[in-house]
């Protein structure tokens, strides 16, 4: 197979390697397949002849921060390998308005082709990292970690948590596989925070982390003895984090979680918590503003 054709112009300010091949290909390939149908681009077959060449820019038209060149560039390469799709905005940069991301040279009808679908990535992905950022950036120098959640868009989610790190947010848990999170129905059916604390703990492998979510401080005290991993303290008030932190006295991680918005995100880091997790960085993230324009 030719060999793709990426070409940063600068190292990325934040250091994280692009998707695998393997990973990007059949998120990239379905959503291909979804645009083009089963008659392909009527309009471009219409319209454009097979020997057009032409040069285009991918431009911010609003402040942010970049995510998803991965998947765009795999897209242009899917569509046609002799693309040339050369970076001027890595992923984890901020571009303002009218900054230009990434140039691209080749077929006018393959770039066409693949031009929605690059678009799609890279406003989703980039408006999930600029959320993030604003978060990370409300809480700057407090120590704490704004983390991502599940709540993805489904067949997305290594995009999407790629995306929060790429804001300087945490990770968290990718799936179900990561490590064990009893959350409160976990706990209903196992018969309690106790029980259900000994079963997990006699499963889990030694690598294996258990995070337990309480919903109360007397649920955290029930949790403490069992030496948990962390504890998701979950929708619980300014009040009780500040309690459960003396609670605590860092015998655990301890991570909020419910209710976190950018106008109180800082008052919740304040209390002494040690990582929010933001369901709203993959869940409600508005996409950036972006534009394909000849040149």
């Amino acid at each position: 197979m030719p060999a793709r054709r990426s070409e940063p112009s600068s190292p990325a300010p934040t250091a994280l390697p692009p998707l695998p091949d393997i990973v990007l290909e059949p998120i990239v390939k379905l959503a291909l397949a979804e645009d083009l149908g089963v008659a392909g681009d009527v309009t471009t077959d219409a319209l454009i002849d097979p020997e057009t060449q032409g040069r285009w820019v991918i431009a911010a038209r609003e402040t942010g921060i970049v995510a998803g060149l991965d998947a765009a560039s795999f897209a242009a390469w899917v569509i046609d390998s002799d693309i040339t799709f050369t970076i001027a905005a890595p992923d984890g940069a901020r571009v303002r308005a009218g900054g230009v991301i990434a140039e691209i040279e080749g077929s006018a009808r393959s770039v066409l082709i693949a031009e929605r679908t690059m678009l799609n990535f890279i406003g989703r992905l980039s408006g999930i990292a600029t959320l993030t950022r604003a978060y990370v950036d409300a809480i700057a120098g407090m120590g704490v970690i704004v983390a991502s959640t599940r709540k993805t868009t489904p067949g997305l989610r290594a995009l999407e948590k790629r995306a929060v790190r790429l804001g300087g947010g945490g990770a968290h848990r990718y799936g179900l596989d990561d490590a064990m999170l009893i959350k409160d129905n976990h706990i209903a059916a196992a018969g309690g925070v106790g029980p259900a604390m000994t079963r997990a703990r006699a499963a889990a492998g030694h690598l294996t982390c258990i995070e337990i979510e309480v919903d109360s401080l007397t649920q955290l005290r029930e949790a403490l003895p069992h030496a948990p991993s962390a504890v998701l303290l979950d929708n619980f008030s300014l009040a009780d984090l500040r309690a459960a932190v003396k609670l605590a006295q860092g015998q655990t991680l301890l991570e909020a979680s419910g209710g976190v918005t950018i106008e109180n995100v800082f008052a919740v880091a304040e209390t002494g918590i040690d990582v929010i997790s933001v369901g709203a960085l993959t869940h409600s993230a508005r996409a950036l503003d972006v534009g394909l324009d000849a040149v």
